[in-house]
Formats: C-alpha cells, structure tokens, sequence
C-alpha cells in the first residue's frame, strides 16, 4: 500500500511538577526545603530518512504521544525527564500545521496519557477515529507550512516537550524559610498536522496513459510496476534505481498517466503531479504510434499546457523527449511530424518493450543527473 499522504495528532509531554518537600535528618531540625524539579517532557522529533519511501508507518501510528517529565523528589532530585519519540519520515516529507484541537480533544488527551510514566514512549489507539485514513486538504482549508525534510538525518522537533516546574527550595527566602509550594510542570507543545510526501528523484517520466513509462522503468531499473495494455496500470508513483558503471547511481520517478485536466486534479492530477516537483529532469514519454487515435504532437502540447497549469515553474525544469512505440508502422510519419512542428525539441527514438535505444536513453539521463 503507497500512502502519500496523512493527518497527524502529536503532542509533547508534560514536565513533571516540582516536589514539595523537607530536609529531616537527625540532629538537622531545621534542614528546610529541598524538594527537587519536575524532569522535562519528551519531544516529537522528524527525521528525514532516504530508506523509507511513503507514510505508511504514520498511517497506521496516526498519534503521536512522547512521554511525560516524572515529579521531581526529596533530596533536592529531579525527576526523569521524558522519552523522546523520533519518527522517521521519507525525504521529501513536507509537514503542514492544521487547525489547533478543539478543548475537548486536548482534555481527552491528557486524561489519556497524563500518567504515561510507565508506558511506552509512542501510544497505538486503531480504534480511535483517528485511525481512519486521513483526507486530503480541502479546497480553501488554511494550512501553514511548519517544514519541508530533504536531506537524509535532517531532524526537526515537531512538538517540543514542557519544562519541569521547579521544586520548593527554589522559593526559600529570607522571609520565607519554609515554602510550601512548587511549581507546576509546563504542558508540552501538540497540534494537528498534515503529512504531504512529495518524491525526490534525478529524473521524473510524464506521459499519457499506456504510453510505455512503466514498460520503460522495468527496462532500466530493478523495480517491477505492474505492466498491461490498458489505460491506468500505474495507480501510484514508482521509484527505480539506475546502476550504472563506475558505480554511478540515479533514480527514476514513475508517475500514473496524466490527462487533460490535471492541472484541476482531474483523475487525481494533484496527486501525480507533485511527485515530479522535485526532479532535476523531466522525460516526456510520447506514444509515437498514436494509440487511441491520439496525435503525438497534441500530447506533448497538451503535457505541457498541464504543467504549466499546476506549476509554471516545471516549465523551467530541463525535459527530454522519448519517442517510445517505434517499432510501429505510424510511428514514422508521426515523428516527421513532430520533428517538423518541433525543430527545436531533440527526441530520443526507443522501443522500451524491445529494449532498443534504451541504453542510449540511461545515458542522457545520467548526463541530467550529474548536472
């Protein structure tokens, strides 16, 4: 299962309270306070990690609980201070601040964890409603964007834990030798939050549907995308690692068919579109037969038209072109078209199925790659 996409529920610890208490020893009367301080909540941190790719671990952790401070003690002790929780989160995660809890849902979950002392640092509720897979952001919903990890170890602390109140010896004075208070612990930051992933990957394939861009990714990568002929094979993004020699390496980003309308997440545009925001090179995969009565040189048109509806930046982004289907007996007449109405675009002629021009094909991407 890919997910890409998930709401969030996180929240700090507490920070323990500070202690209340008296120094009695013998021949020590009058030892006065030494209560200690509360420990500090634990945090929720992110880190980025390049060995996951999606959010399904969240998808199934969808609360995010880290562990309170323990009170602090006599003798001038501080209490434990809480567990951090890190959570890994593939590169390219893009985190997004929703809404604050409404009072009731703060108050449930303190009741819930508020002496989680003694449990572990990251509670699992699946029977919550919580559990249920997270809905993608409503048009016209405000979110604030908290941070977006790229690189691999980055870390972020998304909910910072309370600090502990201080004990009662802290508040000895002159007048008052004897305090009989202490603080409280303070509570630890929480919030709702949308998890958005967005694939980083060196070259990024944008097609039509069944124009040969998983027929492609299996030619030149170990991964195995489901292959047939018919229209939306591909219903979620594929990564592929390319070996080269010299122990070169790049990634390829598969993305489902593309239609007119995208722009306007028709056929789940938005969904497929930002996976390929981050390439450092796009490759337009034309079905240079013309499957479907469809003309080439519209497709590459209409492509375009859709990315510069979503992002007129992905304009800006360097693109080859692979003629893919060559083998056909239109396909001929369709590339001299297109060559004449495109004189200046340079297509890479491939027949992915048969592996022909392939290798011509890795190359430049490993030329885009290295740039």
């Amino acid at each position: 299962m890919f997910i890409d996409q998930v709401k969030i529920y996180a929240r700090a610890g507490h920070g323990g309270r500070g202690c209340v208490s008296f120094r009695r020893e013998s021949f020590e009367p009058m030892g006065g306070p030494d209560g200690g301080d509360g420990g500090r909540g634990g945090s929720v941190i992110l880190e980025a990690s390049h060995d996951l790719n999606n959010l399904i671990a969240q998808f199934y952790v969808p609360r995010l609980i880290a562990k309170n401070g323990n009170p602090g003690e006599g003798a001038k002790k501080t209490g434990k201070s809480g567990k951090d929780i890190i959570i890994k989160v593939p590169c390219g995660t893009v985190v997004w601040k929703l809404a604050d809890p409404t009072p009731a849902e703060a108050e449930t979950d303190g009741e819930r964890v508020g002496n989680s002392a003694g449990k572990q640092a990251m509670e699992i509720d699946l029977e919550a409603d919580d559990a249920t897979p997270a809905p993608e952001l409503a048009i016209g919903e405000e979110a604030e964007l908290v941070v977006d990890l790229t690189e691999h170890g980055e870390q972020f602390i998304l909910c910072t834990g309370g600090r502990g109140g201080q004990g009662n010896h802290h508040f000895a004075t002159p007048r008052n030798q004897a305090p009989r208070h202490a603080q409280p612990g303070e509570p630890g930051g929480e919030g709702n939050y949308h998890f958005e992933l967005r694939l980083m990957a060196d070259i990024g394939l944008v097609g039509y549907p069944n124009a040969g861009k998983s027929t492609l990714l299996n030619a030149i990568s170990h991964a195995k995308p489901k292959i047939a002929a018919y229209p939306f094979t591909t219903l979620h993004p594929q990564i592929g690692v390319v070996e080269m020699d010299g122990w070169e390496r790049y990634t390829v980003c598969d993305i489902p068919g593309i239609i007119e309308g995208a722009h306007n997440n028709v056929g789940l545009g938005h969904a497929f579109l930002r996976h390929i925001r981050r390439c450092q090179t796009l490759c337009v995969i034309l079905d240079m037969a013309g499957t479907d009565d469809r003309n080439p040189c519209d497709d590459y048109e209409k492509i375009l038209r859709e990315l510069e509806l979503y992002d007129k930046a992905m304009l800006a982004v360097p693109h080859l072109v692979a003629a893919n289907k060559m083998d056909e007996d239109a396909s001929t007449d369709y590339l001299a078209e297109f060559r004449k109405r495109f004189p200046k675009i340079e297509v890479l002629e491939i027949m992915a199925a048969i592996d022909e021009g392939v290798p011509e094909l890795m190359e430049r991407f490993r030329e885009a790659a290295r740039a």
